[in-house]
């Protein structure tokens, strides 16, 4: 795998993408030396481990392929990336897509990347499956999440995956998530501002949430699990065109990655450290947070699960009627 420069499609791509139809994509064209290169954009987060291990196990290259990684700002950007056939495959949770799929965008799923063990719900310390928080102080008032209307909550970004799993937590309780005083901020200005008394509450990610944790904050709640259940919530994404100009090339990115998925599964140690390198985390604080996992497949149903619950907490106006193959491969 070569490590290429970060794309620079957040500022010049959106998802008015969606009104233009599916980026044409050349057919795959196997290099002098009979490998075809993938382009596959990431968000650099823990779950990366499984397409590094990918790469430096040499599970591509046994499929014959080269991929080449870029840094993508988020999520939106990744897919407006590979709709429009700039890169061929990119990371996102289901929630962003089923967003561009409700936009008509015209996507695939090609492969799992990260979820929670099915039964994970049940986990005596739902800290150690997932790896979102909803944090407050430890002397706050607040004790249940119905008791944040009224109050300032941070999430880095609006209608994106912490608010929405967030406010299923706030509607499940009985309260409303529209009372919620919803702020912007990125997880370390998050954190500052939890400890500071900016915000009463903070929605965060690992390795973040083990962070506020040991500085003495209280966690109320794991938004993601409980919104989630089970199964793939990361997934490996292409557009509709390029997954039938490079059908065999893809076939070769999923079986790769569910062999490094297993790989990963069966040797956490080895998938934190990788973890800890990706994100720039101490590994102590890595390992001190949620275990990750890495899925054997994508189940339809699963994608339906948070389909119908945007569409119940109203991010959705109705569910997105899911393409019969959406899932590539099945």
């Amino acid at each position: 795998m070569r490590r290429i420069i970060p794309l620079a499609v957040a500022a010049a791509l959106s998802m008015a993408l969606a009104a233009c139809g599916g980026g044409s994509g050349p057919a795959a064209v196997p290099a002098a030396d009979g490998t075809t290169t993938l382009k596959v954009g990431t968000i650099g987060i823990g779950s990366d481990a499984g397409i590094r291990l990918a790469a430096d196990k040499g599970y591509f290259k046994e499929q014959g392929l080269n991929v080449e990684i870029s840094v993508i700002a988020n999520p939106p950007a990744g897919i407006a990336a590979a709709q429009s056939g700039q890169i061929d495959l990119t990371y996102t949770p289901s929630i962003p897509l089923l967003n561009a799929l409700s936009q008509n965008v015209p996507l695939k799923i090609v492969a799992a990347a990260d979820g929670y063990k099915d039964g994970a719900g049940t986990s005596s310390d739902l800290n150690r499956v997932d790896d979102t928080g909803l944090l407050v102080r430890k002397d706050s008032s607040i004790t249940r999440p119905k008791d944040l209307e009224g109050k300032n909550v941070s999430v880095p970004a609006r209608k994106a995956q912490l608010e929405v799993t967030v406010s299923k937590l706030v509607k499940d309780d009985g309260g409303d998530p529209a009372k919620v005083n919803w702020m912007v901020l990125d997880p370390s200005s998050a954190l500052q501002s939890l400890n500071s008394g900016r915000v009463d509450a903070a929605s965060l990610v690992a390795p973040f949430t083990s962070k506020a944790v040991s500085e003495g904050n209280h966690l109320l709640a794991s938004p993601g699990v409980e919104f989630f259940e089970q199964g793939a919530i990361g997934l490996w994404v292409s557009g509709a065109n390029t997954a039938k100009s490079k059908e065999k090339a893809l076939a070769g990115f999923k079986a790769a990655i569910y062999k490094a998925n297993a790989y990963a599964n069966g040797h956490i140690d080895e998938a934190q450290q990788l973890s800890a390198e990706i994100t720039k985390t101490p590994l102590d604080v890595v390992k001190s947070g949620a275990v990750n996992y890495w899925p054997d497949e994508v189940r339809v149903e699963d994608i339906e699960r948070a389909n119908n619950n945007l569409a119940d907490l109203g991010f959705l106006n109705a569910p997105v009627k899911l393409p019969a193959d959406i899932v590539f491969g099945k």
